[in-house]
């Protein structure tokens, strides 16, 4: 689920809609959509606007246009998917019509979608002009048609600023969980119960108390695991996007004193306290540096902050919990610890596979190197965690990562103001191995549980103490 940082990120700068030709505009189609526009840099979102079925036809087309895989891709693949999650929300609403039938498709990219546009234009037309149904219809659709890449890294993000919305506030309950809301969705068969609370970042659980640690067993009166399968919606309801409002009642249970309670949380705006480096200096000379993400700027903050221990003669970079970012800040914080290495490869729809490398302008810091990992280190984490094992440059301690990490994606505007993400490349490991939906394991497999966080035991840490004791 996109964050409001996340969205910050990203341009979502509305496009102008030229006149359709004659043929379109006889069978009553909308204006054929302009190219998706590729976003440059970050600047403030404006709201979103209605997503129509010109902005599903900029989607569909932008997919054709960008898409790394795209010159084998089916249109057939895409558009069964749309109408199959189209014909579902009609459903779910009760309002199914005898003319929601799928329609022949060939194979032909633009012949396929001006059947597909006919049929939805003309089930849209005998429906209630009710603008809260056809935005639910709009965006199950287009959704549907971006799952059907089945691409942990494309995704199409549409959120609305909450009212009195200040740069640096986040919207929702004020936590974070492991699994984390990124495994989740990118990766939901990955996903193992307990559900736990990882941090604790302000709003409404920090005002009523909550701690890391603390196990969720219900949400809104369900189990968040079913079978030991995840729920698909205990995301939403933990990570709600405005204008989602609806306070959600969690059932929590903290391993460390035993207390069963229960919570009811109203999402709110509020100021983060989460930051994207922390260091300390520990026993030994030990210097440990808790990195969330590969955010502009991350490599030369952690550089710093070992710079600023002075007497460090080690480090434990603790990347557990990290979603990623970019990948030239990966990169530059491996040229820390060697030079002259692949660290990756990004290959295009015909293998043509560019490598690469550390940052070899940052000097070497020559200290030995314990990484700290766990299924919710994804993307550039995914990336910077197989290139330290793949290199030899330090030792991995925890869990495998989460291999999330199909290519690095590039951000596309849509007629609406929201945001289509999708990988033009794909990413291999420095040896051309897949990372992609596997992961890297670590040289010491240590797990933390629950409890441990409730009470304060960090069994991954200490192993990865003791290896740079040895």
């Amino acid at each position: 689920m996109p964050t409001i940082k996340q969205l910050l990120a990203v341009s979502l700068g509305a496009l102008l809609l030229t006149s359709s030709t004659a043929a379109r505009a006889a069978q009553n189609v909308p204006a054929q959509a302009e190219p998706c526009a590729a976003v440059t840099g970050p600047s403030q979102p404006a709201q979103v606007k209605a997503t129509t079925i010109t902005t599903i036809e900029q989607a569909y087309q932008c997919v054709f246009d960008h898409y790394y895989d795209r010159k084998v891709l089916d249109s057939r693949k895409l558009l069964v998917a749309a109408f199959a999650a189209f014909a579902q929300e009609l459903n779910r609403n009760g309002r199914d019509v005898a003319d929601a039938v799928m329609p022949a498709l060939t194979g032909d990219r633009e012949g396929d979608w001006d059947a597909f546009s006919a049929v939805y234009q003309r089930v849209s037309s005998l429906l209630p002009d009710d603008a809260a149904l056809r935005q639910s219809l709009a965006t199950a659709t287009l959704s549907g048609l971006i799952r059907a890449l089945g691409d942990n890294h494309a995704r199409w993000q549409r959120a609305e600023l909450p009212p009195g919305y200040q740069p640096g506030q986040e919207y929702g309950l004020g936590i974070t969980t492991f699994p984390s809301s990124g495994l989740m969705t990118g990766a939901p068969q990955q996903a193992l119960p307990p559900l736990y609370v990882r941090g604790v970042l302000g709003g409404a659980a920090a005002e009523h108390g909550l701690r890391p640690g603390d196990v969720i067993e219900a949400v809104n009166g369900d189990t968040p695991f079913a079978g030991g399968v995840l729920s698909p919606g205990v995301v939403s309801m933990l990570y709600p996007q405005y204008p989602q409002t609806s306070a959600v009642r969690l059932k929590l249970r903290r391993p460390a004193t035993g207390r069963t309670w229960t919570v009811t949380l109203k999402p709110t705006l509020y100021e983060s306290a989460s930051k994207t480096v922390a260091a300390k200096l520990l026993d030994h000379g030990i210097a440990y540096v808790k990195l969330t993400g590969f955010a502009p700027k991350a490599a030369d903050a952690v550089l710093q902050a070992i710079a600023g221990l002075r007497k460090a003669k080690a480090v434990v970079l603790d990347v557990r919990g990290n979603r990623g970012g970019s990948p030239e800040e990966a990169n530059r914080l491996l040229g820390a610890f060697a030079h002259d290495k692949i660290t990756a490869y990004l290959c295009d729809a015909g293998d043509t596979c560019t490598a690469s490398r550390t940052d070899d302008a940052v000097p070497l810091l020559n200290l030995p190197l314990a990484v700290l990992t766990d299924r919710d280190c994804a993307s550039a984490c995914d990336h910077f965690t197989s290139a330290v094992k793949a290199h030899d440059l330090g030792t991995l301690v925890g869990t495998r990562t989460a291999g999330i990490v199909s290519g690095p994606a590039r951000a596309y505007a849509l007629d609406d103001n929201s945001v289509l993400l999708l990988p033009a490349l794909y990413h291999l490991g420095p040896n051309h191995e897949v990372i992609n939906r596997s992961g890297t394991p670590p040289h010491h497999y240590v797990r933390t549980t629950a409890k441990d966080v409730s009470t304060g035991r960090d069994p991954v840490l200490a192993r990865a103490l003791a290896v740079l004791s040895d």
